[in-house]
């Protein structure tokens, strides 16, 4: 593996991907940029925080310049494909046009949307060619990026938990819930097996990929442990955090839809119930070998996410 040396990196997002990666790199002893419409973001001595709409392509160049690394990290305002299909390939346009002008390789994190509905364990071998709805959004950014001159990789990740995680299946829903013992619902089925990413491991991967010139051009898998159901998940975080498993329950997709029919946020979340209602395990084992990582134990991680979420007054 190369050895890092001083760089100037950009992070685009406050989000939890991006206030991790961010974090990471500045602790690497790298100047990190970090860019967000409100200028937000952690504090270090190493990030400077900007105020940037990365959408702008008048904005972007004297903030990208002399980066070696952009790790484009921001969401789509709404979970909606239709809002990400108005504000993502933009964005991503944006950016890669101005880090192809200075020569900076574009990490981006990556979900299991484009890979859609699979009956196998998904490796990074598995096609990327779902269609329609959110998941035809993920799709068509992928196949843009691989189109591009300026040289991308993306590290697919499942879905995440750990620290500043909050808007998740396995963040505020979940957590701070299990923590109260207070009874916890959850979507489509307990007791499927449902793999899942801790947001340390995904950054780790991504500052690790843009280090390597040999990884450029690529879709990865980030570090992930073995899968857990999400009955297994409540237990363990449970056991971290020395409360007694709550009360379990699950709300059936079929219900989903029929909320969604009057409630649009319930119809976007049952769009991925198949996510939850069937096994959805990613393989990442031979993106581990490239990258040189390996998972975070669960036990740990979850013990690092219950702290954070007791400072954070849970």
């Amino acid at each position: 593996m190369t050895t890092p040396t001083h760089q100037i990196h950009v992070v685009t997002g406050a989000g939890p991907v991006g206030t991790t990666v961010a974090l990471q790199l500045a602790e690497r002893g790298h100047d990190v940029r970090l860019l967000t419409r409100s200028g937000s973001g952690p504090e270090h001595p190493r990030i400077e925080r900007r105020r940037v709409d990365v959408s702008d392509p008048a904005a972007v160049g004297d903030a990208f310049a002399g980066a070696t690394a952009i790790h484009h990290c921001i969401h789509g305002s709404r979970y909606r494909a239709a809002t990400w299909a108005a504000e993502l390939p933009a964005a991503e346009r944006v950016v890669l046009d101005a880090a192809g002008r200075i020569g900076a390789v574009v990490v981006f994190p990556e979900s299991l949307y484009s890979y859609g509905e699979v009956d196998a364990p998904i490796t990074e071998a598995t096609p990327r060619t779902a269609t329609g709805g959110k998941p035809g959004v993920r799709t068509a950014l992928l196949a843009a990026r691989a189109a591009s001159p300026t040289p991308t990789v993306s590290v697919v990740a499942s879905d995440f938990f750990g620290p500043h995680v909050r808007n998740a299946h396995a963040g505020e829903r979940m957590i701070p819930t299990v923590l109260a013992g207070r009874r916890m619902t959850v979507v489509a089925d307990l007791d499927q097996p449902h793999s899942w990413t801790y947001v340390p491991d995904l950054a780790a991967a991504m500052v690790r990929a843009a280090e390597e010139p040999a990884l450029w051009n690529t879709v990865l898998h980030a570090p992930t442990a073995a899968p857990l159901t999400q009955r297994e998940l409540i237990a363990a975080i449970a056991g971290a955090g020395g409360v007694p498993m709550p009360r379990t329950s699950a709300i059936p997709v079929w219900a989903m839809r029929a909320i969604g029919l009057v409630h649009a946020d319930t119809r976007e979340l049952a769009e991925m119930g198949f996510q939850f209602s069937r096994p959805l395990v990613m393989e990442s084992s031979e993106s581990q070998r490239l990258l040189d990582l390996e998972p975070t134990p669960t036990e740990l991680a979850l013990k690092e996410t219950v702290a954070w979420w007791r400072s954070q007054g849970a």
